[in-house]
């Protein structure tokens, strides 16, 4: 249950926080003016109120999360449940004490549910909901991107790279042949992911332990830490296809070459301009084009968003990083909301740290249906290993939706 009064509370103590964040940048800022260097305690003293404004912020985005997390509403649960419960309770009873006759039967009995003892037992609706659930709130590209189902090994779709030509003519002007355009295909293949986390058979068989929960937060921890890995910049080899795989030039939509992203180079190397740091954010938040800028959002690690927070817009001096004050609202970078993703690289010489853009338009997940359970008592006893799998992809359908920041000189 979510709690309104701490939730305000915790606004209000972010909104305090942040002026007095402002005030002590300034300063600093001031000293660097006067003295030509920045005040060492004044600099530590930013560090620490970094940190707690983060986990502020983190504290209010939880509530967003919450909010937004996929589910089934009440009518879908409920007939999950009724269908489910005596399924649910063997694959429980399998869990626990290895027991297949129940689950064997049920197949017999039930042609939907779908099990196969050489790889595995299907995982129960409900629970496979929570798992995915727990996967959606620590994943943020999971937040940001389409996310499909399908029932095959990859999903294919068509694209329009290349649009046709229209011209204006004269009532009796000459009509001749035009451009037709040029229609590609995006093919996204699923590649098998698993966890195999383990407990003892005496922790199996102690009632105190609550076996759903303990299988749903190992196996979903798991996943969700090498998903978004692999999401961001995974090579396409066995996993997903990251964004940050792909090369990049500094070359607009109109004279880039399909499935090349976009970027925009800060000026220094592994950092930010002194001088102008605002300026290169502004800069990469123009390149997107104007359809996409309604859900664009930034991608960043929780460093750079501590550099950025202390940017100032050159003519009007105002900060252009603002905490999310609302509940459910998060922090804002120039108007458009801010999500943390630590699988980002660090600031570096040349690396590709930040990302802005549409991701709902730019890039796919696909997960494929099922996630399968197989028991191991034998291999590592006195351990009993769980085998978990599910098959996911995720690859980028639109090169112009995403502009990336690279820390480097030239």
């Amino acid at each position: 249950m979510i709690d309104m009064n701490e939730v305000h509370a915790a606004t209000d103590t972010l909104a305090r926080a942040f002026e007095e964040y402002k005030s002590v940048n300034d300063q600093r800022l001031g000293e660097i003016e006067r003295r030509g260097a920045p005040d060492v305690l004044l600099g530590e003293k930013l560090g620490r109120m970094d940190q707690a404004q983060n986990k502020l912020q983190d504290d209010i985005s939880g509530v967003k999360t919450a909010l937004r997390r996929p589910a089934r509403g009440l009518a879908g649960l409920a007939a999950a449940q009724e269908g489910d419960g005596e399924y649910k309770g063997a694959f429980l009873r399998y869990v626990a004490k290895g027991i297949e006759q129940e689950l064997s039967s049920l197949q017999t009995k039930d042609m939907s549910v779908v099990a196969d003892p050489q790889g595995g037992y299907m995982v129960p609706v409900e629970m496979a909901d929570r798992i995915v659930t727990r996967q959606f709130d620590s994943t943020p590209m999971r937040q940001l991107a389409t996310v499909m189902t399908v029932s095959s090994e990859a999903v294919e779709m068509l694209r329009d790279t290349n649009e046709p030509v229209a011209q204006w003519v004269s009532e009796l002007g000459t009509r001749s042949d035009t451009d037709q355009g040029a229609i590609g295909r995006i093919r996204i293949p699923v590649h098998e992911l698993y966890a195999q986390p383990k407990a003892t058979q005496k922790l199996l068989d102690d009632s105190i332990i609550n076996i759903e929960d303990w299988l749903i937060s190992r196996v979903a921890g798991k996943f969700s830490r090498a998903e978004n890995t692999a999401f961001v910049s995974g090579d396409g080899i066995g996993q997903p296809r990251g964004f940050l795989s792909y090369a990049t030039q500094a070359v607009g939509d109109s004279s880039r070459s399909w499935g090349v992203m976009e970027h925009v180079i800060t000026g220094t190397d592994g950092g930010f301009a002194a001088s102008s740091g605002a300026d290169v954010l502004i800069s990469l938040m123009h390149k997107l084009r104007a359809g996409y800028l309604p859900k664009a959002t930034w991608l960043m690690p929780r460093a750079v968003a501590d550099l950025i927070r202390k940017f100032k817009e050159n003519t009007t001096q105002a900060y252009i990083w603002q905490p999310g004050l609302q509940a459910g609202v998060p922090a804002t970078l120039l108007g458009h909301p801010i999500v943390l993703a630590d699988d980002m690289p660090t600031a570096a010489t040349g690396s590709l740290s930040l990302a802005f853009g549409n991701f709902e338009e730019g890039y796919t997940i696909v997960d494929r249906v099922g996630l399968r359970v197989l028991r191991d008592p034998y291999t590592s006893a006195p351990f009993v290993k769980f085998r978990c799998n599910k098959r996911v992809g995720g690859d980028v359908v639109n090169f112009e939706a995403i502009k990336l920041l690279k820390f480097s000189a030239s």
